[in-house]
């Protein structure tokens, strides 16, 4: 059984980025990785047949500096929202420095006029770095569905 503070401290962690993506802040979103973090999105038919190619990838806080940037200053996209759902979270203690977690998600996306849909669904599978405060050592991105119905601007 997992104990109660490290469940409580990577629910918190899963929150927090949430919060932060939903409420539009961005730039906060490299501070939770470790400087060497990595990101993927991928889909579950591709993680499931062991397939590299993901649909997205970053690695490290620079790369992810870059995606926020190009985000704000360079991509063009129609102005959009989300609201993540995270549920379910599992969590595996793996020594005294990092810590495994599964956990569910949903992102609906809400457009400039109204309009609101399921955007994505799927899971978590991270490696979380616990001291000095915990962050992702790895965010894999499992979208149940293969298809996106626009570019994929916004983190998960």
């Amino acid at each position: 059984m997992a104990d109660a503070n490290l469940q409580l401290a990577v629910e918190q962690l899963h929150a927090r980025y949430a919060h932060a993506l939903d409420a539009d802040r961005l730039e906060d979103w490299p501070q939770f990785f470790t400087e060497r973090g990595t990101y993927r999105v991928t889909t579950a038919e591709n993680e499931q047949r062991g397939l590299p190619l993901p649909v997205l990838y970053a690695e490290g806080r620079p790369m992810l500096r870059d995606r926020v940037a190009s985000l704000r200053h360079a991509n063009i996209y129609e102005p959009q929202r989300y609201r993540h759902i995270v549920s379910s979270v599992l969590v595996d203690k793996l020594d005294s420095e990092s810590a495994r977690s599964t956990a569910n998600f949903l992102v609906v996306r809400i457009m400039e006029n109204g309009d609101t849909l399921l955007f994505a669904s799927g899971r978590y599978v991270d490696r979380i770095a616990l001291a000095p405060e915990p962050r992702y050592e790895e965010r894999v991105v499992i979208c149940d569905s293969r298809r996106f119905d626009t570019l994929l601007a916004i983190p998960l």
